[in-house]
């Protein structure tokens, strides 16, 4: 007889995936710009999360451990050759979360070019509604690499959308 996994047996993990399951699918596309590579990216995080799931002693950080595994595991996913190539789309979903739909299109282009670090610090820092040091911890990084990037993130993303779109005050450091 196979052995359960202990998280199995109470419930906890179950009900941790009924809870972050929807923040990290749409984490996940905003990551990625596809639905199924959301998806899965979701489903390896939380397989992921389940794994490590008797070393996390408190069940307040598991969001912020499958939050880190889902956006290091879309990291390894942008390293892979030619991979964003293959992602052919003619319409971008609507989503309840843009304040303007009708930019929202453009919006989701204009992601899509950025490079992937920079893109993840957009995702967690405006989506997300990180802080600069939960971002940093997030990626794996400084918070002044967090900071750098975001400034570079919307500098490119202003070029891309225009001022009335980014003002110039979105994208200023903030804590």
């Amino acid at each position: 007889m196979a052995r359960r996994h202990p998280a199995a047996h109470d419930g906890d993990f179950t009900e941790f995936v009924a809870a972050t399951w929807p923040g990290l699918y749409r984490t996940g596309y905003l990551l990625l710009g596809d639905h199924d590579l959301a998806e899965d990216l979701a489903q390896t995080a939380l397989v992921k999360t389940y794994v490590a799931w008797p070393r996390i002693d408190a069940r307040a950080a598991a969001p912020a451990y499958a939050r880190r595994v889902l956006v290091n595991t879309a990291s390894s996913w942008f390293r892979r050759k030619g991979w964003r190539n293959e992602l052919p789309t003619e319409t971008i979903p609507e989503s309840a979360y843009a304040s303007d739909p009708s930019t929202r299109p453009a919006v989701m282009d204009a992601l899509e070019q950025l490079p992937p670090r920079q893109r993840a610090v957009v995702v967690l820092r405006f989506y997300e509604d990180l802080s600069v040091a939960e971002t940093a911890e997030a990626l794996g990084c400084s918070t002044g690499t967090v900071k750098s990037q975001t400034f570079e993130a919307f500098a490119k993303l202003r070029v891309l959308l225009g001022e009335a779109v980014i003002p110039e005050t979105l994208g200023a450091p903030r804590d």
